[in-house]
């Protein structure tokens, strides 16, 4: 029988909120002034997983760090107006608070811009870290940020859930020794079912709280 956590650490973008299309429209704007052919939304959602310091090299070379700043200038401009809560995601995080679990969020979004958003939809009570991109030593699926968001909580990540919603973050979760989570329809994350047979699913966040109260 799986045990009740004592900690919950969710990952941001597409697990919490929805993030696709402000994604994607920054990097089209990268794409084109780096001279490459952009990418469609389906190549987004099905490419973007690491973060920018992961990722970047690879796409663009030596321009790197001028594409990293072209994105997260972009990005900057755009992403609060649009920005989206997954269905049932404030009700989740409001009912977990009061139940008292440590929560937290690890992603792979820059830092400042992940607790911007935090602070833009009035979430920071619910959470005791968010750990970006750039914040630990490392970046998912490594286990640093896992580590630096349970510091000084006293909960082993052994005692903690990872919710996500790709095979990432089922990395990052078997990587660290949290239980992997995966959040969202089966056909979306089929794919990320595979890597582990300890994974748990939750269909929608609703279902993830119900799921918390049989354990």
């Amino acid at each position: 029988m799986t045990a009740r956590p004592q900690a919950i650490l969710f990952d941001w973008d597409n697990t919490l909120v929805d993030s696709w299309l402000v994604i994607h429209d920054a990097l089209v704007v990268t794409f084109e002034a780096m001279g490459q052919q952009p990418w469609t939304l389906a190549e987004t959602k099905l490419r973007v997983r690491h973060s920018l310091r992961e990722a970047f090299p690879r796409l663009f070379g030596e321009r790197w760090d001028e594409a990293r700043k072209l994105y997260l200038d972009t990005f900057a401009s755009i992403h609060l107006e649009r920005l989206t809560t997954i269905p049932g995601a404030d009700a989740l995080l409001a009912a977990l608070s009061a139940e008292g679990y440590y929560l937290a969020v690890v992603s792979n979004k820059t830092g400042r811009l992940l607790r911007r958003e935090v602070e833009h939809l009035g979430w920071q009570p619910h959470f005791r870290r968010c750990v970006g991109a750039g914040d630990a030593a490392a970046d998912k699926p490594d286990p640093a940020p896992v580590h630096l968001a349970l510091e000084g909580s006293g909960i082993a990540p052994t005692a903690s859930w990872f919710v996500g919603d790709t095979e990432l973050d089922v990395d990052c979760a078997l990587a660290s020794g949290c239980v992997p989570v995966l959040l969202g329809a089966r056909e979306e994350i089929a794919g990320a079912l595979t890597k582990a047979p300890s994974t748990l699913h939750f269909s929608d966040c609703a279902a993830l709280l119900t799921g918390l109260g049989h354990l």
